[in-house]
């Protein structure tokens, strides 16, 4: 099938966007996950469930001054590394997006691929550390393995309507020249 390189290239042009817009849905939804169920509605911390875990991890009570202190350094490891990630997804897309900026921000595409690095931040989180590793459950008690459950469903429907969003939107090619000689982020 023969086709010519502009059409070529804004087929392949969402994947240039891929890599950023999931790096920045993976932090984005750490920090929506640390800043709701850690801060917020205190839920769980990084830590609070290694009376029970599957790797003997010391238990860090969060209930006494000392455990608490240790939950959250460690929740504040945590977010370190959703900020890095962050800061990656937005240099790696400033790095290959050169032109039409303002455009690739209000793309369907990039924000398509953003919930879908939101959501496979919820199914590596809620499998690695709430099922395998056992570290910390969403909201402990009897029914701790339902809210784990809904964060995995969770993960999967911001998966899944990541990509329905971005098959929606156009295609856009961040490395092409502006159209009318301007950039579109450039205002």
């Amino acid at each position: 099938m023969a086709t010519t390189s502009g059409a070529a290239r804004a087929v392949q042009a969402p994947a240039d966007i891929r890599l950023p817009g999931i790096l920045l849905g993976i932090g984005l939804g750490g920090f929506v996950d640390g800043i709701l169920l850690h801060q917020l509605l205190q839920w769980h911390h990084m830590l609070t469930s290694t009376n029970d875990d599957r790797i003997g991890v010391r238990y860090y009570d969060p209930r006494t001054v000392s455990g608490l202190e240790m939950n959250t350094v460690w929740d504040g490891v945590f977010h370190a590394v959703c900020w890095l990630a962050v800061l990656t997804g937005l240099a790696v897309l400033h790095s290959r997006v050169t032109h039409e900026r303002r455009r690739v921000w209000t793309s369907r595409v990039l924000w398509g691929w953003v919930l879908v690095g939101w959501g496979l931040f919820n199914i590596v989180e809620g499998l690695l550390d709430h099922q395998i590793l056992g570290i910390h459950h969403v909201h402990g008690g009897p029914h701790r393995i339902w809210w784990d459950m809904g964060f995995l469903l969770l993960g999967l429907l911001l998966l899944a309507g990541g990509r329905l969003l971005g098959r929606g939107g156009r295609s856009v090619d961040p490395g092409a020249p502006a159209r009318g000689g301007r950039e579109a982020g450039s205002r």
